[in-house]
């Protein structure tokens, strides 16, 4: 999973070099870094020398991850954070991840697969996620909220909390950041559920399961429409705006380097903590009134706000916003604006 180590080296050299790290009171940290592939080692110890020259704590494995974690826990050994990328869906290796991260420790989790939670593999979604998946203009957020809803739950089998920190993507690869909590927090369980959509009308709703029932009437006026219903899934927040924020001063105040495009992540994800659930695109809206042009998304979230709705732009895909309006009122706002001109 190490690749060619690159990721694992910044880990190091931000660890050994932070002042934020220098002023906890700890022993100095300790790295390891695995790839299954025995052929990469060569090409791991040269790119991660200079952390060996630096004096860091280094372990190099060349393991099945299984097989390491699970070692790991017999030793018990356990890590302040863990960054779990491999290829395709990592929802195997979930339960031996959290058996070894310390209470309120660091999971950052990345799946490539991007078929299953997108609504483009539905036999795969079932096996993959235990969760129905359906094809969704907001289907990057979608995959977020299914991979989290599946993390939930096998946090939850250890009593064990989550809390997402930042959740994003560019469409091929979905990055969670999560801090999985000591206990769950006050009504936790309440942020599983699930989204239901109707392609004739582009009606939402959202449910949770604890308080699931059936659903009600979409917008469709004759009777036809019918919801495509998505879950279980996360339908609380993808981001904690305090954690953001934070990370933002570190780069303001440059104790940590971040990359100007990265800097721009976070600012977005700041301004988007994920709520309300429901998306919509503007490509979509104007589809449904035969606009010429998509609006503005700014523009609408204004007037949404003017007209007493919650609404933000999407941070997760561009183009998109959250709102609890109605469709039908997000319609005829869309429409009073094409009108205006904006």
């Amino acid at each position: 999973m190490a690749g060619c180590g690159i990721r694992a080296l910044r880990w190091g050299l931000e660890a050994v070099d932070s002042p934020v790290l220098h002023s906890v009171q700890q022993l100095s940290p300790e790295l390891w870094v695995n790839d299954a592939d025995v052929d990469r080692a060569v090409l791991l110890a040269r790119n991660l020398d200079p952390l060996l020259k630096k004096g860091f704590s280094l372990k190099l494995f060349h393991q099945p991850a299984e097989v390491l974690l699970s070692r790991a826990y017999l030793d018990k050994y356990l890590f302040d954070l863990i960054d779990l990328d491999c290829f395709g869906c990592p929802n195997a290796l979930l339960q031996p991840v959290l058996q070894v991260l310390t209470f309120d420790g660091l999971l950052l989790l990345a799946s490539s697969d991007g078929r299953s939670p997108t609504g483009h593999d539905r036999t795969g979604a079932i096996r993959n996620l235990a969760a129905a998946a359906r094809a969704h203009p907001a289907s990057w957020e979608l995959a977020l909220r299914l991979q989290l809803g599946v993390l939930a739950r096998q946090a939850w089998l250890l009593g064990r909390g989550v809390e997402p920190l930042a959740c994003f993507s560019e469409g091929r690869t979905f990055r969670l950041a999560v801090r999985i909590k000591r206990r769950l927090a006050a009504e936790e369980e309440s942020q599983l559920g699930f989204l239901a959509r109707c392609e004739a009308c582009g009606a939402q709703a959202v449910q949770s399961m604890l308080s699931l029932q059936g659903w009600s009437a979409c917008s469709c006026s004759n009777g036809s429409g019918r919801w495509a219903v998505s879950g279980p899934l996360w339908v609380g927040p993808l981001q904690s705006a305090d954690v953001l924020a934070d990370l933002l001063l570190l780069a303001k105040q440059s104790i940590v380097p971040v990359a100007s495009s990265s800097l721009q992540l976070l600012q977005r994800l700041q301004a988007d903590i994920g709520l309300p659930v429901c998306c919509w695109s503007t490509a979509e809206l104007a589809r449904r009134l035969a606009l010429p042009a998509q609006p503005s998304v700014l523009a609408l979230v204004q007037a949404l706000r003017n007209a007493g709705y919650e609404a933000c732009s999407s941070a997760v895909m561009s183009g998109q916003l959250r709102t609890n309006a109605p469709v039908a009122e997000l319609l005829k706002i869309c429409h009073g604006m094409s009108r205006l001109g904006r």
